[in-house]
């Protein structure tokens, strides 16, 4: 049945990149440990979750394009990194261009920490 797994793709900022301003107690270290737990627990839950973490630069679009056009995802998780920071509002807009023009069958979901990433896929596809 591994054909049939709901994609998720985790859309967020490399850790070395984050605003930790936001949350304070946040580390790199944390931050990073936090992401992989989620993509763990939305594979137990049935899920093909996959990360991918970005930069503050143009690459950002291109990491996020080649991922959408050689997979086909069900759900596209944008995290708060990206969507709450004033300063990475930019970069949150073009992301959410990149995703409608590449995946535009796909759910968008948002979290507001990365412990909260199951309940927000889990909101608009079900494994």
């Amino acid at each position: 049945m591994m054909g049939t797994k709901k994609r998720v793709i985790l859309i967020g900022l490399k850790p070395e990149v984050a605003d930790y301003s936001n949350w304070p107690g946040l580390t790199p270290e944390k931050l990073m440990t936090e992401l992989k737990i989620d993509q763990a627990t939305l594979n137990s839950l049935g899920y093909d979750a996959q990360l991918c973490l970005v930069d503050l630069d143009e690459t950002a679009e291109t990491v996020v394009t080649q991922k959408l056009t050689e997979t086909a995802f069900d759900c596209v998780m944008i995290g708060a990194g990206v969507r709450t920071i004033p300063d990475k509002f930019l970069l949150f807009e073009k992301l959410i261009n990149i995703v409608h023009q590449h995946a535009p069958a796909a759910r968008i979901c948002f979290n507001t920490k990365p412990s909260d990433t199951a309940e927000a896929v889990q909101r608009w596809v079900q494994p």
